[in-house]
């Protein structure tokens, strides 16, 4: 028998399945398109409510809403187990069953993480069991004798509030083709069902209408924005389109659109772009009938700004150096 498994027990934790957990992650469940998808997210939803359970119960605050693991979206297009912690990031709680000696760690999950969790199950779902933690990964196979015990990651957690971990998205290594995860081309995006926005673009300026129409040294990508509170059900898009000018400097075009069966963003969802030292640079906020809004500005390079979307007093922030 591999001595790991002993290793392991020493620092492990049980934790008690509640009837809600697996009734809940059944109804996520019942909403994917196969079997295989349904196993998934049952599992994964089963893994970061009892991550959820375990830092209520060592009253670290979290928010299940603002998790891509709690929209459905996301669910269904990523293999997502993430839990968000206010003030300190995204956790991600992945699955494991009872002898099996690895963890799988899917690419999409290696960045905007600050720690992973494995929780353990068997084949009842009564009881979970929190094996460890690792702070980083870049491989999709995790041996779990590499884990470490919970009292390393609740430090790691303390250390994260005193200094929050703040991940770049460096818009020079777009033109050479590297692209942060989770920045998608837009049509990829689009080509979703679910996300596809429910009415024709009229205006000309639109990025995705003129795509194949623009120089090829224009760069477009786009990433889901789920502001917590479950608007509509549906996610907003971030696109962030960049050229180079003669200068020197780079031309950056940010739009915001809603998707899915959704015509207008919600009046009052502000777009709004920051300097370095956080001093409001440029924002614009939707009306009533408003498909997108933008903003344009150009900047040097190395120069840092951030990208805020919010909604009354819910906001996600994007952090970028040209």
């Amino acid at each position: 028998m591999n001595n790991s498994i002993y290793q392991l027990d020493d620092f492990t934790l049980r934790l008690p399945i509640s009837q809600l957990a697996r009734i809940t992650a059944q109804q996520f469940a019942n909403q994917q398109p196969n079997p295989e998808k349904a196993e998934q997210v049952r599992l994964n939803t089963l893994a970061v409510w009892v991550v959820n359970d375990y830092l209520e119960m060592m009253d670290i605050p979290t928010d299940l809403q603002a998790s891509d693991s709690w929209n459905p979206v996301m669910r269904l297009c990523g293999n997502v187990a993430d839990l968000e912690v206010p003030s300190v990031g995204r956790l991600e709680c992945r699955p494991v069953h009872l002898h099996q000696q690895t963890c799988s760690i899917p690419p999409e999950t290696w960045e905007e993480r600050v720690g992973y969790l494995v929780v353990q199950f068997d084949e009842s779902l009564q009881e979970a069991r929190l094996l460890g933690f690792i702070p980083s990964v870049a491989a999709e196979t995790l041996p779990l004798e590499q884990l470490q015990p919970l009292e390393a990651f609740i430090d790691h957690l303390a250390q994260l509030r005193q200094s929050p971990v703040t991940s770049l998205v460096d818009l020079s290594q777009w033109f050479v083709g590297i692209f942060e995860i989770g920045w998608e081309t837009i049509e990829s995006l689009w080509n979703v069902p679910e996300l596809r926005p429910g009415y024709a673009f009229r205006s000309t300026e639109t990025v995705a209408l003129n795509a194949l129409n623009r120089p090829e040294s224009i760069i477009k990508r786009a990433k889901l924005i789920d502001l917590g509170i479950q608007i509509f059900n549906q996610p907003v898009m971030l696109i962030v389109e960049i050229s180079p000018e003669k200068d020197q400097q780079t031309s950056i075009y940010l739009q915001l659109h809603a998707t899915g069966n959704q015509i207008y963003l919600p009046p009052g969802v502000h777009l709004t772009v920051l300097d370095s030292s956080g001093t409001v640079f440029l924002d614009a906020q939707s009306r009533k009938s408003d498909n997108y809004i933008q903003l344009q500005f150009r900047g040097e390079p190395s120069e840092q700004f951030s990208v805020r979307v919010a909604l009354d007093d819910t906001s996600i922030t994007e952090y970028f150096r040209i």
